[in-house]
This record gives C-alpha cells, structure tokens and sequence, in this order.
C-alpha cells in the first residue's frame, strides 16, 4: 500500500456522500479526460488517478477495505511537506489576445525539522561516474581522487557506493557495496590512470546498472557525473538513459570541470532526472562540488520529487525553471517535471510562466491542477502527494496589484539568464550586432545590481564577439552559469563558480 489518498484527489472529505463524489468526479474529468484535454500529458496522467480514486469512493465496500487499512497502516509520527502556489496576479482584464501569468509552487519540508537537530541523515546510494580521458591527466586527476576519497570517508557505514571510471570504454572500479572498509575503497580509486578519449555513455550506462542493484524508495538513488570533455556520438543514447532513469527514481547530477565540454548537453541530462548541472572552472574547486554534493544528498527529507503539471485546455505552460535549492531550467515535454530532493532545510521551488486565452469568460475560472509527489525517506509508507487547484478571477475592471515581491525578484534575475541566451542565439544565427547589444545590455544590468565583476567579464565578451564573432568558451559558461546562480536566493556566485 502507499498513501494514495482518493479524498485528496477528489478534493471531497470523508463524510461525502457517494453524490458529492460523483459530482466532484465529473468536475474534474469535464477538464483532464483526454479527449476533451488530449494535449496534457500531466492531464492524463491525473485523470487515471482520479477514475481510480472515484471507483473506490463510488464502491462502499472497497471504500470500507480501504479506510481500514489506511486506519493500519498510519502512522502519527509520520511527517509530510507542503505545496504552496502563489500567481503573479489574482485577476485579470479580459484582453482580445492571449496574456501570459506567473505562478511560484514552492514545496516546503515540514517545520518540525528546522527545531529538531537529531534529524537522521539520509541513507545514500551513491554512483560516481568519473572521466579519466586524457585531458584529466595531472592535476584534474589527483584533485577527482581526493575528492572520491573524501566521500567515501564521509559516508556513513550503512550508505551505498559504487565507483565507474570511462573514457572510450567504462571500467567499475568499485561494485555496488556499502561503503564499510573504506581504505580498500579508497586504494581501489587510486588506481585510476587518465588515458583515452571520451564516451560518456560507456561510463553514464554502467553507472546506472551499479546504482540500481541497490536502488530502494528509501533511499536517495543518485549518479554524479563529471567529465572535462565533449562526448562522441552517444548523445541520444546518454539522453534515453536519463529518462529511463528518471522513471526508475535514479537521479543524475553532471558536473562538467574546465571549459571544454557541452553545457547544453549536461544540462538536458540532468533536468530529465531531477538531478542539476554545475560548471567547475578549475581543478582547484573538484573536492569543494563534490564534497557539497554529497552533503546536500544526506540532508534530503523527501527524494524523486515531481510535478504533474495538468493545465486546462485552452492553457499552455511555456517555461519551468527551478530557483531552489540549485537553480536549473526544467522539462516541460515529459509526463512529470521531476525536481530531484527536497533538502530537510531548504524549499524546492519553481517558477512558471503560463499562456491564457484571449477572450476568457468573465468569473473565476480553473487554470491549472498541480500533483507534487515524492517519498519521504522517513516515513513507514513513503509515496506521498499532495494537490493545488488553482482558479484565477476574469474581471473586466483594472485592479491594481502589484506582483509578489517573490515572483517579481525571480523574474527580474530570469531576465539577466534569458539575455545570456538570446545573446548565443543571436550569435549561432550570424547576427553579430544583436548579440553584442544583448551582452552590453546584460553587463550594464548587472551593473546596477553590483554585480562587478560578472558586469565586467560580459562586457569583456561582448568586445569579443564584436570582433572576433565567437564566444570564448571560459566566457560563455561563465556568464550562463553565474547568471543562473543568482537565481537562487542567498547564493553567492563566487562560492557557487570559483
């Protein structure tokens, strides 16, 4: 049994009567059923759940079986998190063309763990997927097997852990084991010698198969990815494995160290798995990431976090972006947005941009249903969900409301990252001058938000694509990443890039 929950999903309470049920039923399935909102993957989805919660409410006998076992099976001292949505605006004018609205969901861990300091950590089972190309001879090496070393030692005796090196081919250098005697674990890292080219998906692929010997729901199941280079024609491949793992629960994260290598690549993997995507400028900063990283995993209250995004018909969802706990751009085109953990200290929260429909009806209307689902690795049955059903009033009076302070700030850092990447664009179609126009823009911005240095190495790189019509590839990964970083509320760029 898991927490699925057939009031919650019919958004009735427990004295309804089966009438009421087949009400609220109909409601929603007037806007989820497929063949009225055939282009929601999250509507379809929703509307599976919400069939099978009407046929055990609409059955007095199944609805007494499971009232019973829920009655077993719950336990008080469980704990659960929160969704919280919030809309740029309450109402809007009616308009002759579409208009677009904002929304923040924001999933919050339960309170009681901000005051409880004997909070057990997560328990981990951990994969690192390591290059030893060529081009991580040296000091990137030694700096990768420090780091290993520091992980293994930091992690606890009933924690997983399994160790993949790959260049053109993938060798486990350690097998799935807990992560016990720690100096042979240790001693079997040392081994690695950098050699060969780079095909990531030797080493992605049996990463993932080490991982899963042990994957269980209560546990964080994650693979850390880092590679200094471009991979050879196994994208799509290395592509089709992050979705699968994504279904799976196994979450990857991509670390790509130095500037040679494909950020848009390593992004793409770790957005289909709820994992991030972090740009490390020199050898120097290996141990720091890593060791963070890993920390981060233990202090996880709830894992494989999700979002079934079920818009009404006439909606469109244009833009997802996660602001918390580490900024990254998110899926959309998927059954799921999956958002990775849910830290026992800091929120996960997304950001939304929403298409409405010219000429709405007035009244108050539904836009979206949103199903934020996970398992919370502490509780006795650990799938939980809960819903927010979002309606919005349609007015043809002007009112004057200001945004939330929340939404505004986040929007306001979103520009700065989207003109980061109107800038490439502008750049890969031969249009030199916009390009350059979008960087100045973008410096003088930060300018004003004290950013100095970052305003400074922009407008460095806008003088060089004026003159040389390329971006230097130290330029172009800095400037996209530490603009992302500053979408993340209370980081510092410096921590997060240098």
């Amino acid at each position: 049994m898991n927490n699925f929950d057939p009031y919650t999903i019919l958004g009735v309470s427990q004295n309804t009567n089966s009438d009421e049920v087949k009400r609220a039923y109909r409601k929603l399935a007037q806007r989820l059923h497929p063949d009225v909102n055939p282009n929601s993957r999250g509507a379809a989805n929703q509307f599976q759940e919400i069939t099978h919660a009407y046929e055990i409410l609409s059955d007095s006998l199944r609805r007494h079986h499971f009232e019973e076992e829920l009655s077993q099976k719950r336990n008080p001292d469980d704990l659960f998190y929160s969704l919280n949505v919030t809309l740029s605006k309450r109402s809007i004018i009616t308009l002759e063309e579409s208009q677009v609205i904002y929304m923040l969901a924001e999933i919050f861990p339960p309170p009681q763990l901000q005051q409880d300091t004997t909070t057990q950590q997560s328990r981990i089972n951990l994969t690192l997927v390591l290059d030893h190309s060529n081009s991580m001879n040296g000091r990137r090496m030694d700096k990768v097997k420090v780091a290993a070393h520091q992980i293994i030692d930091n992690l606890a005796n009933d924690d997983y852990i399994s160790v993949v090196s790959f260049n053109d081919r993938a060798n486990v250098i350690i097998p799935a084991t807990l992560a016990q005697d720690k100096q042979s674990l240790k001693a079997q890292v040392s081994m690695m010698q950098a050699s060969g080219g780079t095909e990531i998906y030797q080493g992605l692929s049996k990463g993932v198969a080490e991982n899963e010997k042990f994957m269980n729901a209560k546990m964080v199941n994650h693979v850390i990815l880092l590679t200094d280079g471009h991979t050879f024609g196994d994208q799509d491949r290395c592509i089709d494995l992050a979705v699968q793992c994504a279904s799976k629960g196994v979450g990857i994260s991509a670390m790509g160290l130095g500037n040679d290598w494909n950020d848009e690549f390593l992004d793409e993997i770790a957005s289909k798995t709820g994992g991030s995507s972090i740009y490390i400028s020199s050898a120097d900063a290996v141990v720091r990431f890593l060791n963070n990283h890993v920390r981060n995993l233990a202090n996880v209250f709830a894992e494989r976090m999700k979002l079934s995004i079920a818009t009404n018909p006439d909606v469109q969802l244009e833009l997802a972006f996660k602001l918390s706990p580490h900024p990254q751009p998110l899926e959309i085109d998927d059954e799921y947005i999956y958002l990775g953990s849910l830290q026992t200290s800091r929120p996960i929260s997304v950001l939304m941009q929403y298409q409405l429909p010219a000429k709405m009806d007035l009244g108050f209307r539904n836009i979206v249903r949103i199903v934020a689902s996970g398992d919370i690795l502490q509780n006795t049955i650990p799938e939980y969900q809960t819903i927010s059903d979002l309606t919005i009033e349609v007015t043809n009076e002007q009112h004057l409301e200001e945004p939330p302070a929340a939404i505004l700030d986040a929007l306001s850092k979103l520009t700065l990252y989207r003109l980061q990447e109107r800038a490439q664009q502008a750049l890969e179609e031969g249009n030199i001058a916009e390009a350059t126009k979008r960087l100045e823009n973008l410096a003088t911005r930060l300018l004003e938000m004290g950013e100095d240095d970052l305003a400074r190495q922009t407008r460095q790189e806008a003088q060089r694509v004026a003159q040389t019509m390329t971006f230097s590839d130290k330029g172009k990964k800095t400037i996209k990443y530490q603009t992302r970083y500053l979408l993340a509320p209370g980081t510092s760029i410096i921590d997060e890039i240098e």
